[in-house]
């Protein structure tokens, strides 16, 4: 279990050493300087036992002159210490932080890589925690890590050099307490690591859980169920409490073994060394320097020691880091994926299957249909019959399970995800907007878009009058998830937003159904402007809304059951007819 660990250990920092390559001679100044503050603590006990020696040998040879030197010597050495702590404390630590920053940047670069999949398994407040928190523990570890391994090192290596030259005896009965005190800690730290990994994931539980109920703080509230959601966080709260106690009792037998070990080694200093320098094996000088010695490796090991807690912390940081990191997207670029350039439109499913990862039957399977460039097609039909995943798998928001899908004759999965869904535009009925202002939610469907392009994709949208009617018009602030706007005016937005996109595939799934009449009638008209001359796929549940639909399409769990106009299905007299005849007696 040990070898495991430390195995694991080794993989995880070998995975982070990279990080440090940009900053390496940031790193080997920190170390040279670590290095010079080690040599200035070092010094002080072979200066005393300089004066020591001279004054129980030969005290003539003990000047005011002699002690002024060593003096001078070591307030020179105090301030090259100053100097180099202060870079550790400060250039050290920056670096950390811009380690820390690359690591965000590489987490969210990786986070817009990943699948539709990975998401709907995942929960978002997790992976916030392991952006925001266990990336600072990294920065501290990035930092001290290297730096205190490094003093340490090189106190214990020089002492015991310095020792060795008194009494290599004495010398090896005092460093013999070293190695069960390791073999003891060792055992606390891999019980340590597996509790901050318990508590790390944990946090990020409660994170998502206080997340959930802060965006749905409505519902809750409409509820009158603001205690439900206080109880439901108290037992999140208090198994966080549970797990940090647990953590905290390890660490405490961690820190009392630890200083139960200070104790031995000062004991067998005493001991051994009064013995060694009674029977004349040390002088009188060189047990002064044992003493302080030993009090500089116990420093070091207790700093070590200190340390432990925040490189476990780091250690799981980094863990918690890869385990996002190690994730494939299940849809990405194939390796000589090409640009699509401007697309005419038609849409081909070739025998296309598909099921959910979590699913064990198919949603679609062997469909076939052929959608041409400009077309207008309407998926409407029972939920559950795959309509939403059919326009789902045009813009490889999912990869097929089996088949292929054409565009203009090309296999979509031949060309570039970016250039693919350039060529695509999607209305939801969830619409989301981002926090800031309607001029940057309507800028956000085309990057560098003037003013007169935002205006004018609005009024091609009949946003523009409502928004000139805001306080202050394309400049308002729509809230966190646009909650200052109406149903309507979020619609309205959103297809504002596809407008300046002026994508020639559009992908409209139930944009209307969640409106009032009145609003709905004002984005029916908007969603017909913007059809025209696209290749459309439109689900809806309100049939009235796909009536002019060149072609209407009935899918259920057995595919395409039906296929035809308004007209001809009406007097088919099949499933399209009593959905249609049912939604009119409503």
């Amino acid at each position: 279990m040990a070898n495991k660990e430390k195995r694991g250990s080794m993989r995880l920092i070998k995975r982070f050493l990279p990080y440090y390559k940009k900053y390496k001679w940031i790193l080997m100044l920190d170390l040279f300087c670590a290095a010079l503050t080690t040599v200035c603590e070092l010094v002080l006990p072979l200066i005393v036992r300089q004066i020591t020696d001279e004054a129980t040998s030969i005290p003539m040879t003990l000047t005011v002159g002699l002690i002024l030197r060593c003096g001078v010597l070591y307030l020179i050495l105090r301030i090259i210490d100053a100097a180099a702590n202060y870079y550790m404390a400060s250039v050290g630590h920056i670096m950390g932080t811009r380690i820390e920053t690359d690591m965000r940047r590489d987490f969210f670069g990786h986070l817009q890589k990943l699948s539709f999949s990975y998401y709907d398994n995942t929960k978002v407040g997790t992976l916030m925690s392991r952006m925001t928190s266990d990336l600072f523990d990294v920065t501290e570890f990035a930092h001290h890590c290297p730096e205190e391994f490094f003093i340490s090192g090189i106190k214990i290596i020089c002492s015991f050099a310095i020792l060795c030259t008194m009494s290599v005896p004495l010398t090896l009965i005092v460093f013999s307490v070293i190695p069960p005190m390791i073999l003891v800690l060792t055992v606390f730290n891999r019980r340590m690591r597996e509790g901050f990994r318990e508590s790390r994931k944990q946090i990020g539980e409660l994170n998502s859980q206080i997340e959930d109920s802060l965006l749905g703080i409505r519902v809750v509230k409409s509820f009158a169920n603001e205690s439900v959601e206080e109880e439901k966080f108290e037992g999140g709260n208090q198994k966080f409490l549970s797990i940090k106690k647990k953590v905290y009792h390890v660490m405490g037998g961690f820190q009392s073994s630890t200083r139960f070990f200070d104790g031995v080694m000062y004991i067998v200093v005493v001991v051994a060394g009064a013995l060694f320098m009674m029977h004349g094996k040390i002088s009188a000088a060189d047990y002064l320097a044992y003493l302080m010695f030993v009090t500089t490796l116990l420093t070091s090991i207790r700093r070590i020691v200190e340390f432990a807690e925040q490189f476990q912390r780091g250690l799981t940081g980094i863990e918690r880091f890869c385990e996002v990191m190690d994730v494939d997207p299940d849809v990405k670029n194939a390796p000589h994926a090409k640009e699509l350039g401007r697309v005419e439109g038609e849409v081909e499913f070739c025998d296309v299957s598909f099921r959910y990862e979590t699913e064990t039957a198919d949603v679609l399977t062997h469909l076939n249909l052929k959608v041409r460039a400009g077309e207008s097609i309407a998926l409407v039909g029972p939920s559950g019959g795959g309509k939403t995943t059919l326009c789902s798998l045009i813009p490889r928001f999912y990869d097929v399970s089996g088949g292929k899908i054409l565009l203009d004759g090309k296999p979509i999965t031949e060309v570039t995800l970016r250039s693919l869904r350039e060529n695509i535009g999607v209305v939801a009925q969830d619409v989301y907007l981002f926090s800031g202002s309607i001029r940057e939610n309507i800028a956000y469907g085309k990057q560098g878009a003037s003013d007169e392009e935002i205006v004018e994709a609005a009024k091609l949208a009949g946003a523009h009058e409502f928004i000139m009617g805001l306080p202050q018009g394309y400049d308002t602030y729509v809230g966190e998830r646009g909650v200052k706007l109406s149903g309507g005016q979020k619609q309205r937005v959103s297809i504002a937003r596809v407008f300046l996109k002026n994508p020639p595939i559009l992908i409209l799934d139930e944009a209307t159904s969640a409106l009032d009449n009145e609003s709905e009638k004002l984005v029916q008209q908007s969603l017909e402007m913007l059809a025209k001359g696209r290749t459309t796929f439109t689900i809806a549940h309100r049939l009235t809304t796909v009536r002019n639909a060149d072609r209407i399409l009935v899918l259920t769990d057995k595919g395409i059951e039906e296929s035809g106009s308004h007209e001809e299905l009406i007097a088919k007299g099949g499933i399209y007819a009593d959905l249609y005849r049912l939604y009119a007696t409503l």
